[in-house]
């Protein structure tokens, strides 16, 4: 039998690429005038203020999720930007051209799962480090069907690379088999080397390390 345990960010919704650099280069072809450093900062900051989940609601979409970063993040710039920004719309506008960009991707990888489920029919299991709606994105996105489980930090208070969210998944994952699983009936795809690759490893997985995005010639 064969099973799969995806990551969801950066794996299904970009090409294997950071979300720091996506929303960068929107923000670049948007002419933001702020430098990487100063973004980078930004955004670490947003992000931890996300993980502490009061801001992102479970009924949240991703493109409500996106334009809710954006905000912080201009938030956070405000000292490094000039008097004329943000503008009050600069934060939809953004989100809307990454959201273009999103859409497509994940159109990209809908179409590598649809085929994998076609042709192979492999138990799959989701594991994210989310905000607490990925359920709702993944509707979104039309991607709910694909996975027998979900494994999202923000529900059950882990976050990768921590080796016991990945624990939870493996076990999520055996008991959505029809058949038993050992670790190495077990395939990992994963976009971070750190946070999905080496821990996956340590527990005796197979592993895929996404850097080009999902191709429907995956290994199994």
């Amino acid at each position: 039998m064969r099973a799969f345990l995806f990551d969801y960010g950066a794996t299904i919704d970009t090409r294997g690429e950071h979300w720091s650099k996506v929303i960068f280069r929107a923000y670049q072809r948007n002419e933001i005038p702020v430098t990487w450093d100063s973004f980078w900062q930004a955004y670490v900051a947003t992000e931890r203020t996300l993980g502490e989940g009061k801001t992102i609601l479970p009924s949240d979409t991703f493109r409500i999720t996106l334009e809710k970063k954006v905000q912080l993040q201009l938030s956070h710039l405000r000292n490094a930007l000039s008097e004329d920004y943000p503008h009050t719309d600069i934060s939809g506008k953004i989100a809307n051209d990454i959201y273009a960009e999103t859409l497509e991707v994940v159109g990209e990888s809908r179409e590598v799962l649809q085929h994998l489920t076609e042709t192979h029919h492999p138990t799959m299991v989701l594991v994210s480090n989310f905000y607490g709606n990925i359920r709702t994105v993944l509707s979104e996105f039309q991607l709910d069907g694909f996975f027998a489980d979900i494994i999202e930090s923000a529900e059950v208070g882990i976050r990768k690379p921590d080796i016991r969210i990945w624990q939870l998944a493996v076990e999520a994952l055996r008991k959505a088999s029809p058949t038993p699983l050992l670790p190495t009936d077990i395939t990992v795809v994963g976009d971070s080397m750190e946070k999905d690759i080496l821990p996956a490893q340590s527990l005796g997985c197979n592993t895929i390390h996404i850097t080009h995005g999902l191709k429907r010639d995956i290994k199994i």
